[in-house]
């Protein structure tokens, strides 16, 4: 006993009682704090710890102890939201075959490299929609543990594809296949509930599923649908009832509109929608994540690249140039739409260039900026802390140069990146 009450007595010693919150003073020369409302110039905005505690009008001083950092000459807006990445890998001639050279510890270190490239491009906060579980869940962590920087990494694990489709593993021989298939292969209902439940046991935030072909397996299977109307109702109503969101890939018409009358949370890519499409999204209040940056930069990268064989290429220039279409037809439809880039198809790093494709698919300035702020943190259910610089809510705040309501593509410039309160660029 006497062991014992030395010992606490020891970890007491040794553990003092945590220190005052630090508090932070910003001053925003212009100040968007609610993305959809006018900026208001000369802004005081205090932080303490990682929330937003308060905001006032003019440059109130710093009290002691408190940390001033001058953006008086910068806009400043809340931090950016991509809902479509892929951080563990970057597209490249030798994509395919680093499946057999690259392990999953090193697609960690990897994915490390470019979450921090993610972050320092001020996007705060990333919604992993596709990679190896155990290294994409292990990173998630170590940022929210402050192990290393990069975005707050909602994750969603392997995607749930049935077997052959988009989402499966393709193009190796038999034996590989065999040996790589991933847990979240289903067919029917009932597999398929079991896919959503071995999904979220492992640790998925998300439902990542393929409900259409997609342009980057190595088959010519198209981009229309794969996963049947069966297997799709049956995956919304047990990711649902667990609590837990579901995001489909889905570039052909048909898949498109099955998985909204599911029930869908999100379609990302929409590449293909029509008139039902749109009606559907209104009825079902599901976002569009359109994800234009793979269509914008991929055809230009395609000749001389033996990833891209035939097959690939047709269905990659058939959906590039039906996607600007797409976007624009959804947004005029009142279609509510969410910022995502498909990076890692596209360079880690490079997710602003996004805003500008919104932009001229017949989106204002604000509108762009909005899919990445507002509407992100909507989707995400996270309202409550993120998308806005308010009272309350975590202090993910970026800086720019100049007015990206201005120029749009100065959100590719961003000069200062505060992430949980505290400045990481």
């Amino acid at each position: 006993m006497r062991q014992l009450f030395c010992l606490v007595a020891a970890l007491a010693f040794v553990s003092p009682a945590p220190a005052d919150e630090p508090i932070t003073i910003i001053h925003a020369g212009t100040l968007l704090a609610v993305p959809g409302e006018a900026p208001r110039s000369n802004q005081t905005i205090k932080i303490e710890g990682n929330r937003i505690s308060g905001i006032e009008d003019g440059f109130a001083a710093p009290g002691n102890g408190e940390t001033l950092i001058d953006l008086s000459d910068k806009f400043v807006l809340p931090g950016l939201m991509d809902m479509h990445v892929h951080l563990l890998g970057e597209l490249g001639p030798s994509s395919r075959t680093d499946a057999l050279h690259v392990t999953t510890s090193m697609q960690a270190l990897k994915g490390a490299m470019h979450a921090r490239r993610t972050l320092y491009a001020g996007f705060t906060t990333v919604r992993d929609l596709g990679g190896k579980p155990e290294a994409i869940y292990a990173l998630r962590d170590a940022i929210a543990q402050d192990f290393i920087e990069g975005p707050r990494v909602i994750a969603a694990g392997s995607a749930l594809a049935s077997t052959g489709g988009h989402g499966d593993v393709d193009g190796y021989k038999a034996e590989l296949l065999t040996l790589w298939t991933p847990e979240t292969i289903c067919d029917g209902p009932y597999d398929c509930r079991r896919a959503t439940r071995y999904a979220i046991k492992y640790g998925a935030e998300w439902i990542k599923i393929t409900a259409t072909g997609g342009v980057l397996s190595d088959t010519a299977t198209g981009t229309d649908q794969q996963m049947t109307d069966d297997e799709l109702i049956e995956i919304m109503d047990t990711a649902h009832g667990l609590g837990v969101k579901v995001a489909a890939h889905a570039h052909g018409t048909n898949g498109i509109n099955a998985a909204l009358r599911a029930g869908v949370d999100s379609i990302d890519h929409g590449s293909f929608l029509d008139k039902e499409s749109i009606k559907l999204f209104r009825e079902t209040g599901a976002y569009l994540v359109p994800t234009l940056m793979p269509g914008h930069v991929l055809p230009a990268q395609m000749e001389g690249n033996p990833f891209f064989t035939d097959a690939i290429k047709a269905k990659a220039l058939a959906a590039s140039a039906a996607s600007k279409e797409s976007v624009g037809k959804a947004h005029e439809g009142g279609v509510k739409i969410a910022f995502g880039t498909d990076t890692g198809v596209t360079r880690h790093g490079d997710n602003a260039q996004e805003f500008a494709l919104l932009v001229a698919a017949g989106m204002s300035e604000m509108e762009a900026i909005r899919t990445a702020t507002v509407a992100t943190a909507d989707l995400l259910g996270m309202s409550d802390s993120l998308g806005t610089i308010e009272a309350g809510k975590l202090a993910d705040i970026i800086a720019v140069d100049e007015s990206p309501l201005e120029d749009v593509t100065a959100l590719e410039r961003v000069s200062v990146v505060i992430r949980n309160g505290r400045r990481v660029k």
